[in-house]
């Protein structure tokens, strides 16, 4: 055997397979387990998504369930003479209600005889259906119209919270078993006048336009006392944390030197963001009410609390605001002779004000909800039963807010205080839904393009 046929036979031995075509076109084992992990993380975030929304779809569910019946009222229409020898008698009584009373179930007693309606039920027993406080309607009416006296005047009165409740089917039959307030023959009753066109359910205007009322009658509660005070706070908010956390943010962003007492500010800033809103709460409850005797329960003290809470949100957002704007923008300002505020306050700010409205209002937003500082000032257990005088009274005067008045309504005993806390809380969503959607179209107006 040759050389040169050893050296064949060698190569041949010792060269490697061919290896097997593969088409490009086909996916080999590797890129299909990619391709598998992948569609997996896909279908995982599809999955979060479909799961927040669910929660969403539930939460907003259960809140306008609740909640609706809180914009609508039942009202029982009657006619009532205004006799005045008993109109006379009443304003001679010691008590003046309970004489208005008498007049009204009287009067009633005739609609329903007019109307054919037959009961068993004593006329004295009539006032159940009605709210503790229709005599007082009654009455505010004759004082304010004398010369209705003598005549006589058809008056939609509030049903009591009872028969409310059985219209809008959060009262039950079986659940008077226990109940003095109402029997099983006042909603016969109920069911014949509503036939009849006397008891009838139409949008209750009261419930946002009016006050707080007592556990007696809490059909007659309405959250726009509540309302006003929380724009007084809002307020005292935006004049007060506006100016002052975007001159902060200017000062650290573009003038104050890079050392240690910068970072320290800094850093405390940003811990201050974190803190519960309830400290705030017992600073204010500490500064401006044991210290500077400042009126408890007022606004005031409550926006000064929630601008203390409010500040550090402002100043993180309106410094990253600032932070965004290029430096090109500040050098080419200063190179054509601007000095370092008007480039600041001509160019820089302009272009950050977009993000500085967003962070002040998303802020603001935040301060509106918050429940806890207002409890440590005393605006938890007051009841707003009357509006302000005027605009220092506004501000001075004892008040509520929407979320202490929705957390005093949620902690009553009687359900309708309940759905009228499920009321509130569409309300506060709508305040907050409209701040949120002026950010949005101040930062469309604002937003300009380098």
């Amino acid at each position: 055997m040759t050389d040169t046929t050893l050296t064949q036979r060698a190569e041949t031995q010792s060269a490697p397979a061919p290896l097997p075509f593969k088409s490009i076109l086909e996916a080999d084992a590797l890129t299909r387990k990619r391709n598998a992990a992948e569609k997996r993380f896909k279908m995982y975030g599809i999955a979060a998504i479909a799961i927040g929304l669910f929660f969403l779809v539930a939460l907003l569910w259960a809140i306008l369930s609740n909640g609706l019946g809180a914009f609508s009222q039942t009202f029982i229409k009657v006619d009532v003479p205004l006799d005045r020898q008993q109109i006379e008698a009443a304003e001679k009584s010691v008590v003046k209600t309970s004489k208005y009373r008498a007049i009204i179930d009287g009067a009633f007693a005739s609609e329903l005889t007019k109307a054919g309606i037959s009961t068993d039920i004593p006329t004295k027993g009539l006032e159940k259906l009605f709210s503790s406080g229709a005599a007082a309607t009654v009455r505010d009416y004759v004082l304010a119209n004398p010369g209705a006296i003598g005549s006589t005047v058809t008056f939609d009165l509030i049903a009591s919270s009872r028969v409310d409740g059985y219209l809008k089917g959060r009262v039950k039959r079986e659940d008077l078993a226990q109940d003095k307030n109402l029997d099983a023959a006042h909603l016969d009753l109920a069911d014949q006048m509503e036939d009849a066109g006397i008891l009838e359910k139409r949008f209750n205007w009261a419930f946002i336009t009016g006050t707080d009322a007592s556990d007696s009658r809490p059909e007659q509660a309405g959250i726009g006392a509540s309302m006003v005070g929380s724009l007084f706070m809002m307020l005292v908010v935006l004049f007060l944390s506006l100016p002052i956390g975007v001159a902060a943010s200017i000062y650290l962003e573009e003038f104050a030197p890079q050392n240690r007492f910068t970072d320290l500010i800094e850093v405390n800033i940003s811990n201050l963001a974190a803190v519960p809103s309830i400290v705030f709460g017992i600073l204010g409850l500490a500064v401006f009410i044991q210290f500077m005797h400042l009126p408890q329960s007022a606004p005031l003290v409550g926006g000064l609390v929630l601008t203390l809470m409010t500040l550090p949100t402002i100043i993180i957002s309106t410094r990253a605001s600032l932070k965004a704007v290029p430096p090109s923008i500040r050098d080419a300002a200063l190179g054509v002779g601007a000095s370092k505020m008007q480039s600041i306050f001509h160019h820089v700010l302009p272009l950050a004000m977009p993000g500085i409205l967003t962070g002040t209002i998303i802020g603001l937003a935040q301060a509106l909800g918050e429940t806890a500082p207002l409890l440590l000032i005393g605006m938890v257990g007051f009841i707003a039963s009357n509006f302000p005088d005027g605009v220092s009274a506004g501000f001075f005067s004892p008040n509520s807010a929407m979320p202490a008045q929705i957390y005093e309504w949620a902690k009553r005993a009687d359900p309708a205080f309940y759905e009228r806390a499920w009321g509130g809380i569409i309300v506060l969503l709508l305040f907050l839904m409209t701040m949120n959607i002026i950010a949005i179209i101040l930062r469309r107006r604002f937003e300009r393009r380098w």
